[in-house]
């Protein structure tokens, strides 16, 4: 599922010639809210409803790096989900040359806004999941899902 496209603006790179981290975690989280949007929660759900979806655990892993002007997409595979979580999977990649840069894993669950508190998606979201999950049940599991981070010893 295509999210966001665009290109890697000037204020986004470091010292470094490159995209900082921080602008990945932006572009990922733009991204995110494209995704929420279209399964109904975006802005006007949780001004109306009293309820959003609340980051639990994001895990980026870094690949490829990109610089200035370069062009990119994000993308978004449904790993899982449940009445009141979802599980998925974001893939950065450059918008001419296809390779990839970075990926985001990022696990969530919907709150009540009036008691802060998790809660049960709403059933048109919970519609949409289950349809998108039936599309996407039968892709490949990423690469970098599930990745433990520490040091590898021989």
């Amino acid at each position: 599922m295509l999210l966001l496209e665009g290109r890697i603006e000037r204020d986004w790179v470091d010292y470094n010639g490159h995209l900082n981290v921080a602008y990945y975690h932006m572009a990922f989280d733009r991204a995110t809210d494209v995704f929420l949007q279209r399964i109904g929660l975006g802005p006007d759900y949780v001004e109306s409803h009293a309820g959003s979806m609340f980051a639990l655990e994001d895990h980026l892993v870094y690949l490829h790096e990109l610089r200035e002007g370069e062009p990119f997409r994000i993308t978004l595979q449904l790993l899982d989900w449940d009445s009141k979580r979802v599980h998925y999977f974001q893939r950065l990649v450059h918008g001419e040359k296809d390779f990839l840069s970075a990926t985001c894993e990022h696990l969530s669950t919907f709150v009540d806004m009036k008691t802060r508190r998790s809660a049960q998606l709403p059933a048109a979201t919970r519609s949409i999941l289950g349809d998108l999950f039936e599309e996407h049940r039968h892709l490949a599991k990423p690469e970098q899902a599930g990745r433990v981070m520490g040091i590898r010893r021989a």
